[in-house]
């Protein structure tokens, strides 16, 4: 595919690798997330999984129209590189 037809809508329906998990907001009280292991920035939280699932690619729309527009490197899920494990890389 070339890079011109490269939208919205083929960002959108890439098969990016989500990172599901709960934690605590300031109060204690908890919360679910969903970040996606190819967009760094991208978090979006919800009181249950479910509604997160149900409701994050409103937020990756979003998130990918602003990187479309800033011609921000968007990162496909085949280009991602793991980082290294520099701890155990480095003497």
């Amino acid at each position: 595919m070339s890079e011109n037809k490269k939208d919205l809508d083929y960002y959108l329906n890439l098969n990016w690798t989500l990172i599901e998990g709960t934690d605590l907001d300031f109060e204690g009280n908890p919360y679910c997330y969903i970040d996606i292991k190819e967009i760094p920035s991208f978090t979006f939280c919800a009181k249950t999984i479910e509604k997160a699932r149900a409701h994050y690619k409103e937020q990756l729309k979003l998130t990918l129209t602003v990187m479309l527009e800033t011609d921000e490197k968007i990162i496909e899920p085949d280009e991602y590189e793991e980082e290294p494990d520099w701890e155990n890389l480095c003497p």
